[in-house]
Parts: C-alpha cells; sequence; structure tokens
C-alpha cells in the first residue's frame, strides 16, 4: 500500500516527468522487442494521467486510507492560470497516528479531492482540515472536502437552495396547491439532515394551509 501511495503522489503531483517515464519505458520496451504496438499505450496513459491522476488517487486514498487532519500552511499564487483562475501552490502539515506532524504539499491541480467531482476545492489556511493517507506515507493525502466546516456549509446551503426556491414560488402566490406542496417537500427533504425549529413550525403550518384549500 505505501509503494502504491508513493507512485500515485508522484504520477498526480508531476505530471510531466510521469509522461517521460513512460515514454522512456514504452520506448525502451519497444527497442528491445523490436515491436512497436508497444508504443500504442504511451498517448493514451498520458492523457489519462493528465486528466485523472488525481482522481485515481482520491480513489484510492479514500478507500483504504486512514483518517487525520492537516492544515494548510502557505498559499502562494502562481503565474500560471487553469480556466482563467490563477493556480496556487500550498504546502501544509499532516498530522500522523502518533500525534506529530510532516509536511507535504499540492497546487491547484495536483490536489486530490473527495468527493471526485469537477470542481476544486480547498480548505481555508489554518484551519484543520479532514484528510485520509496511507500510513507510513503520510505526505500523500486526499483532502475529505464535505467533512471540512467549508464543506459542511457549502452542502447546507446546497440543500437550502430547494427551499428557497419553493419559497419564492409559494410566495407569489400562496393559493397554489402545486407551490405549496412543493414547499412542504423541500422543507422535509431539508429537515430529514438539518434540525431547524423554524423550518419544523413554517412545515405545519403549510400543511394546514394544504388542508385548507383542497
Amino acid at each position: 500500500m505505501i509503494l502504491l501511495s508513493k507512485i500515485l503522489f508522484f504520477t498526480s503531483h508531476h505530471g510531466f516527468y510521469t509522461v517521460i517515464i513512460i515514454i522512456l519505458f514504452f520506448g525502451l520496451l519497444s527497442y528491445l522487442t523490436r515491436k512497436a504496438w508497444f508504443l500504442a499505450p504511451i498517448l493514451p496513459l498520458a492523457i489519462l494521467n493528465g486528466f485523472g491522476g488525481q482522481f485515481l488517487n482520491a480513489w484510492f486514498l479514500h478507500k483504504y486510507g486512514v483518517e487525520s487532519t492537516a492544515i494548510i500552511t502557505s498559499d502562494k499564487e502562481t503565474n500560471s492560470t487553469l480556466n482563467d483562475m490563477y493556480i496556487h501552490d500550498y504546502e501544509a502539515i499532516v498530522k500522523k497516528q502518533d500525534g506529530k506532524y510532516v509536511s507535504t504539499f499540492f497546487s491547484t491541480t495536483s490536489a486530490s479531492i473527495y468527493p471526485i467531482e469537477n470542481a476544486i476545492r480547498i480548505p481555508r489556511m489554518e484551519e484543520p482540515f479532514p484528510v485520509k493517507y496511507i500510513p507510513g506515507y503520510e505526505k500523500n493525502i486526499v483532502i475529505l472536502y464535505n467533512q471540512s466546516i467549508e464543506g459542511q456549509m457549502a452542502v447546507k446551503y446546497s440543500k437550502l437552495a430547494p427551499v428557497n426556491s419553493a419559497k419564492i414560488k409559494y410566495e407569489a402566490d400562496r393559493t397554489n396547491k402545486d407551490f405549496i406542496r412543493e414547499y412542504i417537500s423541500a422543507l422535509e427533504n431539508y429537515l430529514n439532515d438539518y434540525d431547524d425549529e423554524t423550518y419544523e413550525t413554517k412545515l405545519k403550518e403549510l400543511k394546514q394551509e394544504l388542508e385548507q384549500v383542497e
């Protein structure tokens, strides 16, 4: 597991050198065997690593790693960009199982984040956030963003979006039964995950209103 973690850390953090190694390996293999088809995997593997190296690393660490915490200690903006946004280089410390810390690094483009999605979300500096790693090679981490304080707030906000949308419709026409039902459904879904006395009271009121208009 440690060796595999080291390999995935290298391929996800050093994409250029990984491509060079792939070219040299398959090029040498083709030369020694005198079979040109050994050159065929070079381009697909290079593209796959460029687009999915950190995703594979994130999946591996989330499935087999142990949970701990890390703290970002440095955030430097680079001159390179990704989707018109500047890429950042980060330094962090990771808490090992014995309570001591080890240093690590990652960038906007190499950070492994779980859940895997088409978004790059890095926790704030100086605030501990949950991670997973393979014991023995703690510098290779996956950020458990949804378990961080920022991530929990983002998830809560996303689950409030249907409630706010239904509320606007309801307030525009309080006699519309479909709008009332939609508002009730949105509140029930939200309250399945979060306790909120204000929304619970509103839910009861809406159910009473629905009984009156039906």
